[in-house]
């Protein structure tokens, strides 16, 4: 599986992103790009937008990032059907860039808020989380300023419909309620996949969850759901299947 990080002026989850990949997965092809690069590189199965506080946040959190130069290739690469995740400032990231739908705005309670809680998984057929069961409860930790997730009446109406939303706040027995919301997130929302399930956003960090040393090893899943994902497209082309790599 190889993966790219991209590495923005203020990303602070980036090497936590390659430990989690590249130490923990035991995935060895998995190396960071500098957002001044002009491409991500060739035959790239993952691109991952780390967490931080890209250029500072200034104008709007993700607003600047976006205009990155290696943003044009990450977006081509999404738009071909390429495997993108975006975690916490990745999400703002994917968001301003029009990869995904919506916006993140303040927390409702205007705190920054970091400390470990619970997810329900909404949707266990994506390449992102096929690894979790229906429903599964899983403990993760947040760290942000501007989680909150807006977006006009008619998207949320459509993000539902569509089974796009893949996690919600919840507490620990998996109800989804106004005290287990973070940040003031429509529906509780804290992940989503664009319309063809190749992009995630998501606030709460995977990848600080691969280990239990860390406090949960509850987020290995997403990572090693996208294993999975990978191995059986390249084990299909290798045996002469009808999936195309998704390699760009």
């Amino acid at each position: 599986m190889r993966t790219r990080i991209v590495q923005f002026p203020g990303s602070n989850c980036d090497h936590d992103a390659i430990y989690a990949v590249k130490n923990i997965l035991g995935e060895p092809d998995t190396e960071f790009v500098w957002h001044k690069d002009d491409s991500i590189g060739k035959n790239v199965d993952l691109v991952i937008l780390p967490g931080g506080f890209s250029f500072g946040d200034y104008l709007r959190t993700g607003a600047i990032a976006r205009f990155s130069p290696v943003m044009k290739d990450v977006i081509r690469f999404a738009n071909d059907g390429g495997t993108v995740i975006g975690i916490c400032n990745g999400f703002q990231v994917l968001c301003e860039s029009g990869l995904l739908p919506g916006v993140l705005v303040r927390n409702n309670q205007l705190k920054f808020r970091c400390k470990f809680l619970t997810l329900r998984t909404e949707n266990t057929s994506t390449r992102f989380t096929s690894e979790y069961g229906n429903g599964q409860v899983i403990k993760v930790p947040i760290a942000h300023g501007e989680g909150n997730y807006l977006a006009d009446p008619e998207v949320i109406a459509e993000l539902e419909a569509n089974n796009q939303v893949v996690f919600r706040y919840s507490d620990e027995p998996g109800n989804i309620t106004d005290q287990a919301n973070p940040n003031g997130s429509i529906n509780n929302i804290a992940g989503i996949v664009n319309k063809t399930g190749n992009v995630l956003g998501m606030m709460p960090h995977p990848e600080r969850a691969c280990d239990v040393a860390l406090g949960s090893a509850d987020g290995l899943g997403v990572f090693r759901s996208l294993k999975k994902h990978f191995d059986t497209v390249v084990s299909n082309v290798r045996s002469g299947g009808v999936l195309v790599s998704e390699r760009s």
